[in-house]
């Protein structure tokens, strides 16, 4: 079927975004189409405000409207421990979970060298560089447990390793409600290895 020229620029659009195919593309089009004129004003106002005035902390590295994002601003906050995350949407889980009270570090990335992705690619020497005052002393490694998240963590340790401070990984295994039998190798074997006291 041929849409008008409008529409169809729409659905192609749409189609860009990452996990949206034609299908779906085609039904947020028709939705917007259906909404109200004032919907899609304050759609199209919210994808140019968020472009215009959403950047990163020039310190973490997370997203954040102002130079400073809140959490690095936090004085509440543990100033000793920095959670290293991949991505920004990483510290939105973390902090869903009300466990961890320190700063973060987004690394923007993982190392791939499949990917063309070195350690120069992402946010290491930053890190680095807020390592050098001394106030921290534990640095929680809290990249994806697949390869890639591997190989970073451990570039991050034997980065870290000589500046003495702690480095911690966060545990991977099992999933809250999940059968063993169903688990793959790799999944239980974490899990048997990361085992803590009761």
């Amino acid at each position: 079927m041929h849409y008008p020229e409008p529409l169809a620029k729409l659905i192609s659009e749409l189609e860009k975004l990452p996990g949206v195919g034609p299908k779906t593309a085609q039904r947020l089009a028709f939705h917007i189409m259906r909404a109200p004129r004032e919907d899609a004003v304050r759609l199209s106002e919210a994808i140019a405000e968020v472009r215009d005035r959403v950047g990163y902390c020039e310190r973490c590295f997370n997203f954040s409207d102002k130079p400073i994002c809140d959490i690095c601003s936090d004085p509440r906050r543990d100033q000793s421990i920095i959670c290293v995350v991949e991505e920004a949407r990483d510290v939105v889980a973390i902090e869903k979970t009300g466990e961890f009270h320190g700063l973060y570090h987004v690394l923007q990335g993982a190392i791939s060298p499949i990917d063309n992705v070195g350690p120069e690619e992402i946010r290491l020497s930053e890190l680095v560089e807020r390592l050098g005052d001394g106030t921290v002393t534990e640095i929680v490694v809290a990249t994806n447990p697949n390869v890639e998240g591997e190989a970073t963590a451990l570039y991050l340790a034997r980065l870290i390793k000589p500046l003495e401070i702690t480095i911690t990984r966060i545990a991977s295994g099992l999933p809250v409600g999940g059968d063993l039998e169903y688990a793959d190798e790799v999944t239980l074997g974490r899990a048997l290895s990361g085992r803590r006291k009761l």
